[in-house]
């Protein structure tokens, strides 16, 4: 499926299999998950991608060659994709262990060609086992929801109230992640939405409720999902003295202005911009201990632009998965 300009549906269309270079491996690809990221591509609102392109960046798929010198992976070995699909490895931000900043960082399904297709190759470097608990669409999920959410997570130091704004793909793998470290989850949705709500609490949350809504206790720290700017000060007043609020997305409409006195007292806002190496080698070790539960809705390779539309306006839970045809179980209807 490729995007051939913002704006535009995504197409469906046959392109010469992709040969891997060297590091790299040729994955054939049994699931990619969807991603709000890839709407912000197709909506123009990341502004340069590479064009045309084959978006998609939670990629699940078996080796099916490698390139001179791939060798950390052995044919047929299932392998995870993950946004970050390359550094330089010699910038300041890389050499000081923060390779989420990468001066020249390039993404999977944005820089480089990603996995809503049969066949994708990616940089060995920045491939993860995948755990053997996890079916190819339940684990695609975890490579971007999963771990930029894990992220963010821990930066929002040891919160115990944490509240979660937006209880999409993301905020319903890190509650299962919350709770299991002992916090308390409070979970915020758009206004009415009764069985966003109980899914929350079913996964844990003790308090669920609208975003427009006050919690019951004040959080201790927040993550914003939702890309929605109004929600960052709506998440500030919610906030104990010290709490941090983190952005988890990487596009977000403008923030409003808001009175210095919901920031006093130690309050921070802050942001997650990508994932290390380290981050999916945590967090892929600690998925299958919790064990954290994907819920997801798959459509078939061809469903992409229907798969996007239904992500906008919020007509499944947890996460969509893109598979093959021939492995695809189910497809939501509009």
């Amino acid at each position: 499926m490729v995007l051939e300009r913002a704006g535009e549906p995504l197409r469906l269309a046959e392109l010469p299999d992709p040969e891997p270079g060297p590091g790299q491996l040729l994955l054939s690809v049994r699931a990619c998950g969807v991603c709000r990221t890839d709407l912000h591509i197709l909506d123009g609102e990341l502004a340069e991608p590479k064009l045309p392109l084959v978006p998609g960046h939670q990629i699940v798929g078996t080796v099916a060659g490698a390139g001179e010198g791939a060798e950390r992976f052995a044919p047929g070995e299932r392998v995870g994709v993950p946004w970050l699909g390359w550094t330089d490895g010699t910038c300041r931000y890389c050499t000081s262990g923060r390779e989420n900043l990468c001066d020249n960082a390039r993404f999977t399904g944005y820089d480089l060609d990603g996995g809503y297709a049969e066949l994708a190759v990616a940089d060995e470097r920045f491939c993860f086992p995948i755990p053997a608990a996890y079916p190819d669409d339940q684990a695609a999920p975890l490579l971007c929801a999963g771990l930029i959410g894990y992220r963010a997570l821990r930066l929002v130091g040891e919160a115990e109230r944490i509240g979660f704004y937006g209880f999409g793909a993301s905020a319903h793998i890190l509650c299962q992640v919350a709770v299991h470290e002992g916090r308390r989850v409070f979970a915020f949705t758009r206004e009415g939405d009764e069985e966003g709500q109980a899914f929350a609490r079913s996964l844990g949350a003790e308090w669920a409720g609208s975003s427009e809504e006050a919690p019951p206790e004040e959080l201790d720290g927040a993550i914003v999902f939702a890309a929605a700017g109004a929600l960052m000060p709506a998440a500030l007043r919610a906030s104990a003295k010290g709490a941090r609020v983190i952005s988890a997305g990487i596009h977000m409409s403008e923030i409003p202005s808001f009175p210095y006195e919901i920031l006093w007292e130690e309050r921070s806002l802050g942001s997650v911009a990508n994932l290390t190496r380290r981050d999916g080698e945590e967090f892929m070790a600690l998925a299958p201990r919790i064990p954290v539960r994907t819920e997801v809705t798959t459509y078939p390779l061809e469903g992409a632009n229907a798969a996007l539309e239904d992500l906008r306006h919020g007509r499944f839970r947890g996460a969509a998965v893109l598979v093959p045809q021939a492995r695809h179980t189910a497809q939501r209807s509009d």
